[in-house]
C-alpha cells in the first residue's frame, strides 16, 4: 500500500512538472467507427484549460487533429504533437486518451448524447471564433457541468484502460 501511494505521488508531481514544460492534452477519442478518432480535446497548462477543436487544428498538410491514427498509425500522438506545435505553438508530450465507456462512467451513461444535444439542437454548433457564438467546447462543458463528474471512476478507468496515458 505504502509503494502504491508513493508510485501515485510520483505520477502527480511528474504531471505537475510536466504541465508546467508544457501543456497536457485530454483526447476524446471514438473508437466506433474502426479506427479512433478523435472528437474533441482540451490542453491544460499553467495558463489554465483550454477547448481545442480537432477539426480546426492542422498540420502544415492541412491533416487535422480528428485523424492522428490515420495520419500515423505507428505514432498518432507524436501526429497530434506535431498538429499542436503547428496550430497553436506548443508542444505537449503527455496525452490522456479517453474513451466514450470513460466519459459514460465519468460523466454519467448520457454524455455522449447531452453532449450531441447541445452541439446540434440546443444552439452551441457555432463557431467559436466568432463573437457571440458558442462552440463545440461550450457543448462539451455544459454537458458535463450538468451531468456532473464521478471523480472516483478515473483511477478505475485508468485501470480498465479506457482511459491511456500516451507520451508524443
Amino acid at each position: 500500500m505504502k509503494k502504491i501511494l508513493i508510485a501515485i505521488v510520483l505520477i502527480v508531481v511528474a504531471l505537475i512538472l510536466s504541465t508546467a514544460i508544457s501543456p497536457v492534452m485530454i483526447l476524446a477519442e471514438d473508437a466506433e467507427e474502426g479506427i479512433p478518432g478523435v472528437d474533441m480535446a482540451a490542453r491544460i497548462g499553467l495558463t489554465g484549460f483550454e477547448w481545442v477543436y480537432p477539426g480546426s487544428s492542422h498540420n502544415a498538410k492541412g491533416e487535422t487533429l480528428h485523424n492522428i491514427h490515420f495520419i500515423d498509425p505507428n505514432n498518432p500522438y507524436g501526429a497530434a504533437r506535431e498538429i499542436m506545435e503547428y496550430s497553436y505553438g506548443i508542444s505537449p508530450h503527455i496525452f490522456f486518451s479517453v474513451n466514450n465507456a470513460a466519459a459514460e462512467a465519468i460523466f454519467g451513461s448520457s454524455i455522449v448524447d447531452d453532449i450531441r444535444a447541445n452541439d446540434a439542437y440546443n444552439g452551441y454548433a457555432g463557431n467559436g471564433d466568432v463573437k457571440g457564438t458558442m462552440s463545440r467546447g461550450d457543448a462539451v462543458g455544459t454537458a458535463m457541468a450538468n451531468d456532473g463528474m464521478n471523480v472516483f471512476q478515473i483511477p478505475i478507468q485508468l485501470l480498465m484502460g479506457n482511459i491511456s496515458i500516451h507520451f508524443g
